[in-house]
C-alpha cells in the first residue's frame, strides 16, 4: 500500500546500487538525461552536507553518517522523481523507493575496472569479495519488497543499453500507473 507521499508524487524514486565499479554512475546519470529524474549522488551529497563522520584510511573511504544523510535527503526523497546512485541501499527507508536495480559485474571485468581506478589492494579485495557474495543484492533483498528488487547484469556496453531501455519502459509504465 502506498503512503500519501508517494500516492501524490509524479514521478517515481529509484535506486541505483551494487559494488564500486558495476557500472552504477554511468547508467544513473544516463538514466537521468533519458528520464528528465533528479540525479542523486549520495557521496557527494554527504560529503556537500558534512555527513562524514570521518575516513577509513585502510579502505580509503569516508565514514558516513548514516543518520544525518537520511535528514539531509528526507525533503527530496519525499518529492519523488529521484535517481539515487549509491552502492548499498540497505541503510535508506523503505518508503524512499519505488524500485531498485543492482548492478551486477562478472569478476574479472570488475577487477580490471577496479585496478584501472587504482584501487589499494584492500579495497579490491574487499569490493570482488562483496560482488562474489552478493553482498549489496543480497542487503537489498532483506531490506525491501522482493518484487520492487531487480538485479542487472552490467559487463558490456550492450548490457548497459539493455538496461537503460528496460528501466525507462519502466518508468513510463510508472508514469502511466500514477497520473
Amino acid at each position: 500500500m502506498a503512503s500519501e507521499s508517494e500516492a501524490s508524487r509524479v514521478s517515481p524514486n529509484i535506486m541505483i546500487a551494487g559494488t564500486p565499479g558495476t557500472g552504477k554512475s554511468t547508467l544513473a546519470k544516463e538514466l537521468a538525461q533519458r528520464t528528465n529524474l533528479n540525479y542523486i549522488n549520495v557521496s557527494e551529497v554527504a560529503e556537500a552536507a558534512n555527513c562524514l563522520e570521518g575516513y577509513d584510511e585502510e579502505l580509503q573511504c569516508g565514514i558516513l553518517d548514516e543518520d544525518g544523510l537520511i535528514d539531509e535527503m528526507e525533503d527530496t526523497m519525499g518529492m519523488g522523481g529521484n535517481i539515487v546512485d549509491y552502492h548499498s541501499c540497505d541503510l535508506f527507508p523503505e518508503r524512499w523507493f519505488d524500485i531498485i536495480f543492482v548492478l551486477r559485474t562478472d569478476n574479472s571485468i570488475l577487477h580490471s575496472r577496479l585496478t584501472a581506478r587504482g584501487y589499494n589492494e584492500k579495497k579490491l579485495e574487499s569490493n570482488i569479495t562483496s560482488e562474489i557474495f552478493q553482498v549489496i543484492l543480497d542487503g537489498a533483498r532483506e531490506s525491501y519488497r522482493q518484487e520492487i528488487v531487480h538485479s542487472l547484469q552490467s559487463d558490456t556496453p550492450d548490457q548497459l543499453e539493455s538496461n537503460l531501455d528496460q528501466i525507462c519502459q519502466w518508468v513510463d509504465l510508472w508514469k502511466t500507473q500514477h497520473t
